[in-house]
């Protein structure tokens, strides 16, 4: 143990362990309750508008990202979910490679991280295939039923008609996380809203602003 510790703050080491670190205080920072593990995430909706100035282009969404993402389950997993599946092998394999190559200098060690960062991103891929049907289920069940229609919710993170923002509400005294959009004007971090209908095709929940005066 002492020796892997060793190995692991080695400069050739030290990318991949300080993401795994970083990990690990995400999840533990999740499991105290300061977090939600889908406060950082993907979705797979925006659209990403070019202009230059003193003329116009052609508009050029986002589909080839959209496209990219999904391959690699993102967005129909948390994130950090997925890079949790990065990290892993990516730290196992630096410390291998460097081990075995005898490597203590920090620059080879980078060249090493290029294509053991690519094979681990391939294998977080089919790592977390069997996260997806599960997440499908549990968003299906919180975010596809009626529970929270009617309801008064928090804003979190703020929201717009086209932004997604997140917002909690209580259903039996539980709070729930949902992701939302505004049915006009922007409603912003720590404001009430009422939830007023669910949009199916962009699978998030429709808001507006509410007010108890």
């Amino acid at each position: 143990m002492t020796e892997l510790l060793q190995a692991a703050v080695l400069p050739p080491n030290l990318v991949a362990t300080g993401l795994l670190v970083f990990v690990l205080l995400y999840w533990l920072t999740v499991i105290v309750g300061l977090l939600d593990f889908k406060t950082v995430d993907f979705h797979l909706d925006a659209q990403a508008d070019f202009h230059v100035d003193g003329g116009h282009l052609p508009t050029a969404d986002s589909d080839w990202l959209n496209g990219a993402l999904a391959f690699f389950n993102l967005g129909r997993i948390p994130l950090m979910v997925f890079i949790s599946f990065v990290a892993l092998p990516l730290w196992v394999g630096s410390i291998l490679v460097n081990y075995y190559t005898g490597n203590t200098a920090l620059l080879p060690g980078l060249l090493f991280l290029v294509p053991l960062l690519v094979g681990s991103i391939f294998l977080a891929k089919f790592l977390t295939l069997p996260f997806v049907r599960l997440f499908a289920a549990l968003e299906k069940d919180h975010d596809g039923g009626a529970v929270a229609l009617g309801k008064v919710c928090t804003v979190l993170l703020p929201a717009t008609a086209d932004q997604l923002g997140q917002a909690t509400v209580h259903i039996d005294g539980a709070p729930l996380r949902l992701n939302v959009r505004t049915t006009g004007r922007a409603i912003g971090k720590g404001e009430t809203a009422l939830v007023i209908d669910y949009d199916t095709a962009r699978r998030c929940h429709l808001i507006e602003p509410y007010s108890t005066h």
